[in-house]
């Protein structure tokens, strides 16, 4: 997985943001769940290659 911090890259003043590879996320598949809270979302990788995100 990689991550960035939230820090701001200080040649450009332009916040990093967190950023998180989907492929990591659903393990090589293509489904995976996400929590927020005490809701789940899943986080589907298409067979196009973008990516939906349902509640």
């Amino acid at each position: 997985m990689n991550m960035r911090s939230t820090m701001t890259d200080t040649e450009t003043s332009i916040p990093v943001l967190p950023q998180h590879d989907a492929m990591a996320l659903t393990a090589g598949g293509n489904l995976a769940e996400i929590v927020l809270g005490d809701q789940v979302y899943r986080l589907r990788i298409t067979k196009a290659g973008k990516l939906i995100l349902t509640k």
